[in-house]
């Protein structure tokens, strides 16, 4: 087994899982962060589901919804020819299933810290859209940041989900933790080591990112 491979695959689910989070999660997290009472309660309770359901219970879901047995499956399938099952895109949306609970919640805290005088100050002179766009990120970009670096570390590490979904393919789907289980399984224990030090190696850098991307969340808030 070549330890490239799997560290290729990782992060092409990791990325592309990682833009999912942004894409999908950021209107998410901006509506919980400016919705109060029981609408953001629902929202955020709703967000969280796939972080509380055991990740295999996610892949078994994903598996049915991208499988041919259910109508979206079938219509991915047979009219547009899109297959996710089996495939590192299917693997980046199990993926993305299981991190965007993290990415929403992190993104929610930067954007409830965004000053409320200064964005009514802004809609008085621009648009809702470029409010958001050039007020509002450029206030909570550190919290953006980490948010963004969590979800990419959630979707470099997942296992559960993206194995129901995608399988472990060699070459094509067996991502990073994956290889390490089937080494492991196989007896492989250097090849495991490697794959495992590779994986401390990102998950260092990540965390050095993180590091900074949040020191500078927390100086944004200080008065």
């Amino acid at each position: 087994m070549d330890i490239l491979d799997p560290l290729r695959i990782s992060l092409l689910i990791a990325s592309a899982g990682t833009v999912a989070c942004i894409v999908l999660g950021t209107p998410v997290a901006w509506a919980i962060a400016r919705s109060r009472g029981s609408i953001a309660a629902i929202i955020s309770g709703m967000s969280l589901l796939p972080l509380v359901l055991p990740p295999t219970a996610v892949g078994y879901y994903l598996l049915w919804l991208l499988g041919r047995e259910s109508p979206t499956g079938r219509f991915l399938l047979d009219d547009l020819g899109i297959q996710l099952v089996f495939t590192w895109p299917g693997a980046a949306i199990a993926a993305a299933v299981v991190s965007i609970p993290l990415y929403i919640r992190t993104a929610a805290a930067g954007f409830e810290q965004v000053d409320e005088e200064v964005l009514m100050a802004a809609r008085t002179l621009v648009p809702p859209w470029r409010v958001f766009t050039f007020v509002v990120v450029p206030l909570a970009w550190p919290s953006l940041v980490a948010a963004s670096l969590i979800a990419f570390a959630r979707c470099l590490g997942e296992f559960g989900a993206t194995v129901v979904v995608a399988a472990s393919i060699p070459g094509k789907t067996r991502s990073l933790p994956a290889a390490i289980y089937d080494a492991n399984l196989a007896g492989n224990e250097t090849l495991a080591h490697q794959l495992s030090l590779a994986a401390l190696g990102i998950g260092f850098v990540l965390v050095s990112l993180l590091t900074v991307a949040l020191q500078a969340a927390v100086r944004r808030e200080r008065p």
